[in-house]
């Protein structure tokens, strides 16, 4: 093996070493994938998908999905952000809490009714409180009559 495959293999493994240790990491977003996920460019130019923890927003094709997609960016896009590691998806991305300084960014997309509280992984009381609140003021996806939650149009794309 040459010294150039054995450096990167090094720092691949390295990188998932310390991701898996890591309780937070700091870069800055460099794409948004929807309005629950991104990519983060570390401070080390390591690319890491991100997953916010705690809430699904709308799937690509459902109402809502690029309203929220849009109104992450304008928060995240191009922003130094703080990740608080809680674990790892099935897709291998990072799981956390996303900060930009104190804002909760996680919070802010539940209060503005852009995202659901995915309670299946998170029972946060506060979170549950935030989306009600969002719900009565029909603020975002809340609009609609009869929004439909990300898990249940994912089932239904599957059927």
């Amino acid at each position: 093996m040459n010294s150039m495959v054995k450096f990167t293999l090094f720092a691949i493994l390295s990188f998932f070493f310390l991701i898996s240790h890591a309780q937070v990491l700091q870069g800055k977003v460099v794409k948004i994938a929807d309005g629950d996920s991104f990519t983060l460019l570390t401070d080390g130019k390591m690319q890491v998908r991100v997953r916010m923890h705690g809430i699904d927003a709308p799937e690509k094709g459902q109402a809502y999905s690029q309203v929220s997609k849009q109104y992450l960016s304008n928060l995240i896009f191009n922003q130094k952000v703080t990740v608080e590691v809680n674990s790892r998806d099935k897709y291998r991305r990072v799981v956390g809490m996303v900060f930009v300084g104190d804002k909760n960014i996680n919070e802010t997309m539940l209060s503005e009714g852009l995202a659901w509280h995915f309670i299946r992984y998170d029972k946060n009381k506060t979170w549950s409180s935030l989306q009600e609140q969002a719900k009565r003021a029909k603020k975002g996806l809340w609009k609609d009559a009869n929004p439909i939650a990300p898990w249940d149009y994912r089932k239904s794309k599957k059927s």
